[in-house]
């Protein structure tokens, strides 16, 4: 298939994300967008660990009284989606023009479809990790599972379902992806690299493979269509699930 202006080949799959990508201006500075997200996600983290008390301190799966400090646990998530979002209004064209945001009816088709494919592939995993290495430590998010069911703990699985995958997408397929597709990175190293970092900067060595999995059926929405919306669908498609439970199964 060729471009309306017959000046370049176009994939049979990939041909959306293709003129996607040269309808896109330069997002040379995804780059740096990615680290200094990242950056602030980590050092917010750190802060958080060092106003703990000696004793434990604050503890999401186990929040005093008042109840919004539950949410402090996604404060530092927040930065992951912000940092990117500036450079875009900054040195960008806006969301829409660099990212695509916000989505066509095909990005809501190619992202449940790969996002259903995201669950069922982290589940699959899941079950030969298990099986490999016996069941996964107790996590803070285990541990908020056995808390009371409250309003605070129904806007924790709410961010989970929603807000996640809006910041975390704006980071990785977005600003990083951009970055790397601008400078024609084969689009195959793009979504393989892209699906590691998304693993590890989770920093949950247990479900670094099912993460890995998750990414790459993630990523996929992003690789056929060519914006963030269909792989923001697909990520909280893949959600879903475990933030109902995590709000369901509570006391």
């Amino acid at each position: 298939m060729r471009r309306v202006d017959g000046t370049a080949d176009l994939h049979p799959m990939f041909w959306e994300a293709q003129l996607e990508a040269a309808r896109r201006g330069s997002l040379a500075w995804g780059f740096a967008a990615f680290f200094l997200g990242y950056g602030g996600y980590y050092l917010a983290v750190v802060i958080l660990g060092a106003v703990r008390e000696p004793d434990g301190g604050f503890d999401p799966s186990l929040p005093p009284n008042t109840g919004p400090l539950l949410l402090v646990a996604f404060a530092p998530n927040i930065l992951l989606g912000l940092i990117p979002a500036v450079f875009s209004w900054w040195r960008g064209r806006g969301l829409r023009a660099d990212f695509g945001i916000l989505p066509r009816r095909r990005d809501v088709k190619v992202g449940l479809i790969c996002g259903l494919g995201a669950l069922v592939g982290s589940w699959m995993v899941t079950l030969v990790v298990i099986a490999l290495t016996g069941p996964p430590p107790e996590s803070d998010l285990s541990r908020l599972m056995q808390g009371d069911r409250t309003v605070w703990l129904f806007l924790f699985a709410l961010f989970a379902f929603l807000g996640a995958p809006l910041t975390e997408e704006l980071l990785m397929r977005g600003a990083l992806w951009g970055a790397m597709e601008h400078y024609r990175v084969p689009r195959v190293a793009i979504l393989i690299l892209t699906s590691v970092i998304f693993a590890l900067i989770h920093q949950e060595v247990w479900r670094t493979p099912v993460l890995f999995v998750g990414g790459l059926a993630i990523g996929m929405a992003r690789m056929i269509t060519g914006r963030v919306s269909a792989s923001m669908i697909a990520h909280a498609t893949n959600n879903f699930l475990p933030a109902l439970v995590l709000f369901a199964v509570a006391r």
